[in-house]
């Protein structure tokens, strides 16, 4: 991406980045609609609820650089902060976050740098979700520019502890009272309960559905003398 910052001489080298971040956005987000179609019609079913993207802001891509130790400039940005472009995928089951992550992974034009599976791994804080850093290729008029993407993919449960650790952490600015602490740490164990539970009804009711399917099926062919 440095690379590309030389070649846009009569640009502002912060606006060319967050226009090569903005642009990596639409690929992910195009790419995963297109993958949420394709899965609708051939299993008639959605794994994702809903999609969230968002590009730093410049005081939190700061504040980061100064926690890594690092100078603030444009190209240490670029190297050493990995999630100025993120997207958020929100499923309905655990299931489904490791079919999305497949299903990713398995696309030609995308480059996995990195995973991080917190799921199998949590956090010490409760923290669960499945991280990807992947590369996009950003076709531009005389170059084609691999610009980073965090993908984090995480069921609707899990999204709901990380946005409240998310608040209690800038409020007490990572230093929460160890009681709080523990209480989230409660809280995640709860939600992985309520995530197994919903995980294992959806599964009875897929076979009751299946169930009812292959009955209708046999009356069918009964009354059609098969």
């Amino acid at each position: 991406m440095q690379d590309a910052i030389k070649n846009y001489e009569d640009v502002d080298s912060w606006k060319t980045i967050m226009f090569l971040y903005n642009a990596a956005l639409k690929e992910v987000g195009t790419k995963l609609e297109i993958l949420n179609d394709e899965f609708q019609h051939v299993h008639q079913y959605n794994p994702i609820e809903h999609i969230k993207t968002r590009i730093k802001t410049p005081e939190s891509i700061v504040k980061k650089l100064k926690k890594y130790g690092y100078e603030t400039s444009v190209e240490n940005m670029i190297k050493y902060i990995n999630d100025i472009a993120g997207v958020r995928i929100i499923c309905s089951f655990t299931s489904d976050i490791y079919r999305l992550a497949g299903m990713i992974g398995n696309q030609s034009d995308l480059k996995v740098l990195s995973i991080k599976d917190y799921i199998k791994n949590p956090k010490e804080s409760g923290y669960k979700s499945y991280h990807m850093l992947v590369a996009v290729p950003i076709f531009l008029s005389d170059s084609v520019v691999e610009t980073k993407v965090e993908i984090q993919i995480r069921t609707v449960a899990m999204d709901f502890w990380a946005s409240l650790e998310h608040k209690i952490y800038y409020k007490f600015e990572g230093h929460a009272p160890e009681y709080i602490s523990q209480e989230l740490v409660e809280c995640a164990e709860m939600v992985s309960k309520l995530d197994e539970k919903m995980l294992l009804l959806n599964d009875a009711i897929q076979e009751c559905l299946e169930r009812e399917r292959i009955r209708e099926a046999d009356e069918k062919a009964i009354d059609f003398g098969l």
